[in-house]
């Protein structure tokens, strides 16, 4: 399985925004379930958001509800997570993959640092 690529992370104060892209090469990408994981440290990875294949449904872990927003471009082969009003227990390193449900299940890529500062 190829790799994910996820970017756009950085350090953001407290009540801030940032945006997360994640680019998959593989030929199923647009057939596929998607999600957004995150791992805080010193704690495991966590689900954090998910899309379905066309973009029409949409779920979200209860700490990131109203505040993230997921989406994806198929014709790009891309997910993006939208973060606003960040919080400093969302800095974590953030990881894309498929998404079985609220479950991983393909490779993972190396993910995108997101801190947030108090």
């Amino acid at each position: 399985q190829v790799q994910p690529v996820e970017s756009g992370g950085g350090l953001v104060q407290a009540g801030g925004s940032l945006r997360l892209s994640c680019a998959a090469s593989e030929r199923t990408f647009s057939t596929s379930a998607m999600g957004w994981f995150r791992q805080a440290p010193g704690k495991e990875r966590e689900f954090v958001a998910r899309i379905n294949w066309n973009g029409g449904t949409t779920d979200y872990a209860a700490s990131v509800k109203g505040r993230f927003t997921i989406s994806r471009d198929n014709a790009k082969n891309t997910i993006y997570l939208q973060m606003n009003s960040l919080k400093p227990e969302d800095t974590a390193v953030y990881y894309c993959n498929r998404a079985l449900n609220r479950t991983p299940s393909g490779s993972w890529g190396q993910g995108t640092q997101v801190t947030v500062s108090s």
